[in-house]
């Protein structure tokens, strides 16, 4: 974080690698695991905080492309609170993507490697998944100011929803 490492828990995974299980809360405070996400193609857009500018730009940007996609689902996964991130939603007409909480246990950020110790939030980084629970794309956001490869995650995403 500006130029400072920072310590991630779990360790970094990689394409081909399954996924693993996780347990977050959607906005109605129910419980969501891998499971639950289904077995379409799926991309995990993980973030610090919706109240940062490039995860709302980050979030906003995957829930217009959300609008042009069939059969890929997508999620945002933070740390923020659920009511929080209804909220966010409710005031940017955010209505494409699908928001979880890890605020509860912060399993998926230590399962996917995205969990700062330091500050108990979610790195940046992109995930996405086969509908066989592979990860196919990976990619750790090095500086968290930065923004992703928005192109590479959705060409992956398109090129296994064919």
């Amino acid at each position: 974080m500006r130029g400072k490492p920072l310590t991630l828990l779990g360790h970094e995974l990689k394409a081909g690698e399954k996924a693993p299980d996780f347990e977050v809360v959607n906005d109605g405070l129910q419980p969501v695991n891998l499971e639950k996400t289904g077995h379409a193609v799926r991309i995990f857009s993980v973030i610090p905080s919706l109240d940062t500018p490039v995860c709302d730009a980050q979030t906003k940007r995957f829930n217009e492309e959300a609008a042009k996609l069939d059969g890929i689902e997508i999620y945002t996964i933070s740390m923020d609170l659920p009511f929080a991130q209804k909220r966010w939603c409710g005031a940017f007409g955010v209505d494409k993507i699908k928001m979880l909480s890890d605020h509860r246990t912060g399993s998926f950020g230590e399962n996917y490697g995205t969990m700062i110790k330091d500050l108990r939030i979610e790195s940046r980084a992109i995930f996405v998944l086969d509908k066989d629970d592979t990860i196919q794309h990976v990619e750790y956001v090095k500086e968290v100011a930065d923004h992703p490869n928005y192109e590479a995650a959705l060409a992956a995403a398109k090129s296994l929803n064919k």
